[in-house]
């Protein structure tokens, strides 16, 4: 038997909901146990405006399609309702649609579900949030862990291949056992924040999360949403933020997923020019629809509501804005205005960011944007997509290609490295060497070094040290700083081994002592995002390949001043201009011998006399260790 009297929904409800203003339609749509007229139960709601008919199936029924049917709302919304009795917490439904169309019927997942089976299962699981939250610390304060102007030391994770149990079959860690290994080792090496790809609920692994089918839902191959908030708050609890990946570009076409949902191109575009993604086999979100931006504003508002999380990294926002993106001529169709930028997804990015800052202003949104499209990290009021921040993949590449490079020939090259300090300002840059470097052949970061086992470590702790001293945060990938020799393998752990080896821990401990020194030196992080931060010193010998700057803070007067030696020639007598005199403190040497390094330097430090150098009133001389980068303070 169904109730049809009952309803999460009101008039208000609706109204925002055809308007496309409701963000929290997580406590509306969905299944949402509990007790009517002293009966308990499980009330469900659906949006299916095309369907003949809906009823709920499951393991309570013997999956039977006709035996619950739900009723269609009398208000044209399209939502489809009712309470079931008998059905709590545990229970595994699916919406079975019999469309007005096509005589189409289907069994589908709930697209608000809260769980879901262990793929490749792919039911729905009626679920409560319940869970005594232990991170009131955390997030009491966590406007000042999430500014703009706090250091961000991001360790980019994915949760199945970051270590398994080989003892047990090689399986997962669970979310909880990952809690505490997790949180130990990142706190050690001083990151400040996990990123986490994708856990949304996927049915392909392979995909590591990047065609999600549940956008309400964490993935059980871990755990259950309780073991992920667990996960989280202690996390928290040990000073780290968490990060998510989020993918509003396009979602896979599995028949238990969004697609071709009641028998109509609900969530996708009807044309495959708009709503077919040619390149990843997927279709795109219809983002001119009200209640798919519902939807995915919802599903955003929900991890952070619900989850306690610091931040959303969106992935692939050029592929929304271009309605040519990966496109030939005659495959795509121009906006309004004959133009290529689509409008719809545009409206509904701002609107992702007014909605996500009104309701969470402690927390930060995250481009990934690899085009010049301009302003994505500006405020929607002046123009602005509303971004906190976006990453910056032309420093990525350059820098890549410029310490790939034999450094015979860098000096060809130079620019390759200089170039990123000329836009480093015109957006709140953050600075990824992501998965997506070490991956599809691409090989492990320390396989793009040139040179012996000496030559690839110094060049990797190198490109570390240039990493964090340039302005920007930070993000790096696991493994990378393991110097794993393979290349990212999801289906495998890290090569935890190489810490056995002395380059490699040499290079880990290098990256944590970057770690360190950054987040307690404001001078490299405080105005990440402003050119008052940042002082050539010299970025002209291009010949010798060396460039030198100074970093700076807002609240004070310290600073910081980094020398790069990017050629295997050790430099002796190299002078520096600096601006004032007195002692300078050696205070990071990627060449020392705890880095696998050779132990050239400057005795702990130089002292600046007064020799106008470089257009300053002071100068030092030091020795530059071959492939190596110095940082010093007075």
């Amino acid at each position: 038997m169904v109730k049809h009297d009952v309803s999460l929904f009101s008039d208000q409800d609706i109204y925002l909901f055809k308007e496309g203003n409701h963000f929290k339609l997580y406590e509306k749509l969905g299944s949402h146990p509990m007790t009517v007229d002293g009966i308990e139960g499980t009330y469900f709601a659906v949006w299916a405006p095309n369907a003949e008919q809906v009823s709920v199936t499951g393991d309570f029924n013997g999956w039977d399609k006709g035996s619950h049917k739900i009723m269609p709302r009398w208000d044209a919304s399209g939502i489809w309702e009712g309470f079931i009795p008998g059905i709590g917490k545990g229970d595994i439904y699916k919406f079975h649609i019999v469309s007005k169309y096509n005589d189409y019927s289907v069994d589908k997942g709930d697209p608000y579900a809260l769980h879901w089976e262990t793929p490749p299962r792919t039911g729905s699981i009626v679920w409560e949030m319940d869970y005594v939250w232990n991170d009131s610390n955390w997030m009491a304060n966590r406007h000042k862990y999430n500014s703009l102007k706090a250091p961000y030391a991001i360790y980019e994770v994915h949760l199945g291949s970051w270590k398994r149990v080989p003892e047990e079959g090689d399986r997962f860690l669970n979310y909880r056992e990952m809690a505490h290994y997790l949180a130990d080792y990142v706190k050690d090496m001083g990151f400040t924040h996990i990123e986490l790809l994708p856990i949304m609920e996927h049915p392909f692994y392979g995909s590591w999360g990047y065609q999600t089918t549940g956008y309400f839902a964490p993935t059980s191959r871990y755990g259950t949403p309780q073991d992920l908030m667990y996960m989280i708050d202690h996390l928290h609890q040990n000073g780290i933020g968490v990060i998510i990946d989020w993918v509003p570009s396009h979602f896979p076409s599995d028949e238990h997923g969004l697609a071709y949902f009641d028998g109509s191109y609900l969530y996708e575009h009807e044309d495959p020019k708009k709503g077919y993604h040619p390149e990843w086999n997927s279709y795109i979100f219809n983002y001119g629809r009200n209640e798919v931006r519902n939807f995915l504003i919802s599903s955003a508002l929900f991890w952070l509501d619900k989850y306690h999380i610091d931040g959303i990294r969106v992935d692939a926002v050029a592929s929304m804005l271009y309605l040519d993106y990966a496109r030939q001529n005659g495959e795509w169709i121009p906006n309004i205005y004959g133009g290529k930028e689509d409008l719809d997804a545009i409206s509904f990015l701002k609107r992702l960011n007014e909605a996500v800052y009104s309701a969470f202003p402690d927390v930060q949104t995250m481009a990934e944007e690899s085009t010049a499209w301009p302003m994505v990290s500006k405020p929607t009021h002046v123009g602005g997509l509303g971004f906190g921040m976006k990453w910056n993949m032309g420093w990525m590449h350059d820098t890549l290609k410029y310490i790939s490079t034999d450094p015979i020939f860098r000096k060809y090259r130079h620019d390759q490295l200089t170039f990123s300090l000329w836009y480093a300002f015109s957006e709140n840059f953050l600075l990824p060497i992501s998965h997506d470097e070490v991956v599809h052949g691409k090989g492990a970061l320390i396989g793009k070094m040139p040179g012996d086992e000496w030559q690839r470590s110094a060049n990797l702790r190198l490109l570390f040290g240039y990493m964090y001293s340039h302005p920007g945060k930070k993000l790096l990938f696991m493994g990378c700083e393991l110097s794993q020799w393979k290349e990212w393998n999801h289906d495998e752990s890290l090569e935890w081994h190489c810490l056995n080896y002395p380059f490699q821990r040499g290079i880990n401990r290098w990256v944590k002592d970057l770690n360190h020194l950054y987040r307690n030196e404001l001078a490299l992080y405080e105005l990440d995002f402003s050119n008052d931060g940042f002082e050539w010193i010299d970025f002209h010998d291009w010949e010798q390949s060396i460039v030198s700057f100074i970093r700076k803070g807002e609240s004070t007067g310290e600073i910081i001043l980094i020398v790069f030696n990017f050629t295997g020639v050790p430099r002796y007598n190299y002078k520096v201009g600096v601006p004032h005199g007195g002692y300078w403190r050696e205070i990071l040497n990627s060449d020392a011998e705890i880095y696998g390094g050779s132990g050239c330097g400057n005795a702990g430090g130089v002292e600046a006399v007064s020799v106008p150098m470089q257009e300053r009133a002071f100068s030092f001389s030091l020795t530059l260790p071959p492939l190596g980068v110095l940082f010093f303070k007075s």
